[in-house]
């Protein structure tokens, strides 16, 4: 008898569900989507170190990369990510508000997790003309057997996970007669049971609804507008599943099944800046945008809708009230709201009053004073917070109401892209076995946060 193959049919139910509880862990190991499994910013993985040790977390690999924002997924023991080879611009040499016309090319890459070499690569024509044009933006979205991407141009591709081969395609511009956002479309496709959720922007309608495995609209849904940048979150509120969509004039509810608007609220954004995803703690939903600060909504237990609870916004984006972010998406915890501010403070909030208890500007800037722009993203751990901020540095934070205590603080990679006259790095890290995967324009690297 093969010892591969269980003995009787008890041994065969038994090794079944062993094989089933052993794939089930991996897979909750990994993080396949934007802001994580969940996506909800929650590393819950165990066995993580809670102190970097002399001199960082180990290197596991590195692997040099081209340009791009595009933060990493890893799924099923591969790492994927976009880049755009040949790139000439690092930043926006002719200011934020200026669309720069670019030949070139965007690349899919699939990385094996443990080595970090390159398995496959898609490559496609893609000139570019927008503002800070290195490289594509949204993270991809791995679903079982697929992964999808999204270029800065509108380039929608769903893709064999394990060869790379493409499966179907869509172009945001020629199919939905989009537009490119002036800093490149950004918000990561999301997969929703059978559907895809893309938020297109066109002349028709702003949000679209895929067939995941074909790519044919299943619905369309909210008025055309500027989409923004935001990446929908799906949720269960009001008794229903409703898929949270922010664009540049509004905060909308939405059926998945069918795209019938359940509830729409107000927020419109200066320059289309919604950027962060919404933020859901039980019953109240975060908004946080540069220009126009904060919004809380509490979203109805008994129906789906909602109602504001608080708005504030500073008089102007150096006096700041509240929470002015500009990508990073603030997180909620024990009645607090802890998040990157417009000048780099990191601040806690009351999450009733949104009223500041305290702000540092300790982890997120290179000589502890304000600059405009500064970006760090925070992902929960147990009982602290991993920071990564614009430097390439990791942080270990534990953030409470009494204030921000500094744990560790290692430099992963360098910060090689340009916003002014700084050097900067705008890329969320993807965290899984345990181990912190980073890109910056030449390379990716993954790092052992394994506790020892």
């Amino acid at each position: 008898m093969s010892p591969t193959l269980p003995p009787s049919p008890v041994g065969a139910f038994v090794f079944l569900v062993l094989a089933a509880a052993l794939t089930g862990t991996a897979r909750a190991a990994d993080w396949p989507h934007w802001h994580g499994p969940q996506r909800d910013s929650v590393w819950r993985e165990t066995g993580v170190l809670a102190a970097f040790p002399p001199g960082g977390p180990p290197v596991r690999w590195r692997t040099p990369i081209a340009a791009g924002y595009s933060s990493p997924v890893v799924a099923g023991g591969r790492v994927f990510v976009l880049d755009r080879p040949r790139s000439q611009t690092r930043g926006n040499t002719g200011g934020a508000l200026k669309r720069m016309a670019e030949p070139g090319v965007e690349r899919v890459l699939c990385l094996d997790e443990r080595t970090g070499r390159i398995l496959w690569t898609h490559e496609y024509d893609c000139p570019y003309d927008l503002s800070y044009p290195s490289g594509p933006r949204a993270a991809p979205e791995v679903d079982g057997d697929r992964v999808y991407t999204l270029g800065a141009e509108g380039h929608l591709h769903c893709l064999e996970a394990e060869t790379g081969r493409v499966l179907w395609s869509r172009h945001y511009p020629r199919d939905f007669a989009a537009r490119t956002p002036l800093w490149g479309f950004a918000s990561a496709p999301v997969v929703e049971g059978d559907l895809l959720l893309c938020l297109t922007g066109g002349d028709a309608h702003t949000l679209h609804a895929l067939d995941k495995r074909t790519g044919e609209v299943r619905w369309r849904a909210l008025p055309p507008r500027e989409p923004g940048y935001s990446t929908p979150v799906v949720v269960e509120a009001g008794g229903t599943r409703q898929v949270l969509a922010w664009d540049a004039e509004a905060i909308s509810g939405l059926r998945p099944a069918t795209g019938e608007v359940l509830w729409s609220v107000p927020f419109k954004t200066k320059l289309a800046h919604a950027i962060g995803s919404p933020r859901l703690a039980g019953d109240l939903l975060l908004l946080s945008t540069f220009f126009d600060g904060s919004k809380l909504l509490r979203l109805a237990a008994d129906r789906p809708a909602a109602a504001e609870v608080w708005s504030i916004r500073g008089p102007s984006e150096t006096r700041t009230e509240g929470l002015h972010s500009l990508m990073g998406t603030p997180f909620i915890a024990d009645g607090h709201i802890y998040g990157v501010c417009a000048f780099g403070q990191l601040r806690c909030l009351r999450l009733e009053t949104g009223e500041r208890v305290w702000e540092t500007l300790g982890p997120t800037t290179a000589n502890g004073k304000p600059a405009r722009h500064v970006t760090a993203f925070l992902v929960r751990h147990e009982d602290r917070f991993f920071l990564y901020n614009e430097l390439g540095q990791l942080l270990l934070l534990r953030l409470t109401p009494a204030g921000c205590e500094e744990l560790g603080r290692a430099q992963l990679v360098k910060p090689t892209n340009r916003a002014g006259v700084r050097e900067v790095h705008w890329s969320h890290p993807a965290f899984a076995n345990r181990a912190v995967f980073v890109r910056n324009d030449e390379e990716i690297a993954a790092f052992d946060l394994t506790a020892r």
